[in-house]
C-alpha cells in the first residue's frame, strides 16, 4: 500500500512540473518540503534558490525555462515521436484516447499548458489516475483488480510512455537552462524505467 501511495504521488509531482508553469504556491511546496527536494538534488543546492525572492525566481528563471523546453524548442507530445510525418495528433485519433476513456480519465485543456492528450505531463498524470485507484483497491483487498490495474499501468508505460518520453526527457536534460527542468528530466526517466521494472516483477 505505501509503495503505490508513494508511486502515485511521484506520478502527480512529475506530472504537475511538466504539465504547465509553476506558481508560487507549487514552488513554496517544493521548496519547502525536504522529502520532494531531495528529488530535485542540483535544484537544492542552486544558489538563486536561496537569494532570489520567489517571483523574481518564477518569472525570470523558472517559467522561461518551461516555455523554452516544453512550447518553444522542444515538443512534449508522443505522436510527434512516434508519426513518420511528424505531426501532432489533437483530435480523437490520438492513440492515447481510447485508453483513457476506457479508465474514465479526462484531460482538462484548460488547466494544462497542451493541446493535445499525448502531452507528457497528461500521460503522467493519467499514470497517477491508475496508480490511485489501484490504491482504492488495495484498501478494498480487492486483489482482482489490483493486479488488473498494475496490468493496465505496465500497458500504458510500453505502449505509450516508453516508446517516446525517454527521447523527450534526454533533449530536456540536455537543453534546460535551471537545475528544476534538469532534475525534473532525469527523475522521470529514471522513474518510468524503475516503474515498469517494479510493474514486471509484481506481474510475474
Amino acid at each position: 500500500m505505501q509503495n503505490t501511495k508513494a508511486r502515485a504521488n511521484i506520478y502527480a509531482l512529475l506530472s504537475r512540473v511538466l504539465l504547465q508553469e509553476l506558481d508560487a504556491g507549487m514552488l513554496k511546496t517544493i521548496k519547502n518540503d525536504e522529502n520532494i527536494l531531495d528529488f530535485f538534488p542540483t535544484f537544492k543546492e542552486w544558489e538563486p534558490l536561496k537569494e532570489v525572492d520567489e517571483t523574481k525566481l518564477l518569472q525570470e528563471y523558472l517559467n522561461p525555462d518551461f516555455v523554452n523546453l516544453s512550447i518553444l524548442h522542444l515538443i512534449p507530445y508522443e505522436t510527434f515521436y512516434t508519426r513518420e510525418d511528424q505531426k501532432i495528433e489533437t483530435g480523437g485519433a490520438n492513440p492515447v484516447t481510447d485508453m483513457y476513456s476506457a479508465y474514465d480519465f479526462m484531460v482538462d485543456y484548460e488547466i494544462s499548458r497542451t493541446i493535445a492528450a499525448d502531452h507528457i505531463g497528461i500521460e503522467l498524470e493519467f499514470m497517477h489516475h491508475l496508480t490511485e485507484a489501484e490504491q482504492k483497491a488495495l484498501s478494498q483487498n480487492d486483489t482482482d483488480a489490483v493486479l488488473e490495474l498494475r496490468g493496465i499501468q505496465k500497458e500504458f508505460l510500453n505502449k505509450h510512455l516508453l516508446q517516446w518520453a525517454p527521447m523527450y526527457l534526454i533533449n530536456m536534460k540536455f537543453e534546460a537552462r535551471t537545475p528544476l527542468y534538469y532534475d525534473a528530466a532525469e527523475m522521470a526517466l529514471e522513474f518510468i524505467l524503475s516503474d515498469n521494472e517494479y510493474l514486471s516483477k509484481e506481474l510475474s
